[in-house]
């Protein structure tokens, strides 16, 4: 999974100066950090509340476009898809790979 994510996050910085009529990308970039944001929030809530109605083709389909917010969001902040990827092996090395990081050690 993580070339498709490093390949979209490439072609997230690519699009930064594209047309924001034409591009959807774009268009985030020039609304800015809080609209990406809230387009995460969205999307995280969508791919929640359809879990729950037990929609799972929805669910996948809301997840892709969760990460291609999250993925944009990214990219606006400087944070290349490698740092997420080491917090990742960090974590696992500390927990386990199937366990999130406690509160306090966050």
């Amino acid at each position: 999974m993580n070339h498709i994510v490093e390949r979209l996050y490439r072609d997230v910085l690519e699009r930064r100066g594209s047309d924001p009529q034409h591009s959807r990308t774009a268009k985030l970039w020039a609304a800015g950090r809080a609209k990406m944001a809230q387009k995460v929030g969205e999307e995280a809530v969508e791919v929640a509340i359809d879990a729950t109605r037990n929609r799972k083709d929805a669910v996948v389909a809301e997840s892709a476009d969760l990460l291609y917010h999250l993925v944009v969001l990214w990219a606006e902040m400087g944070i290349a898809p490698d740092e997420i990827w080491r917090e990742m092996a960090r974590r696992e090395k500390a927990y386990g790979i199937a366990e999130k990081v406690p509160k306090e050690a966050a």
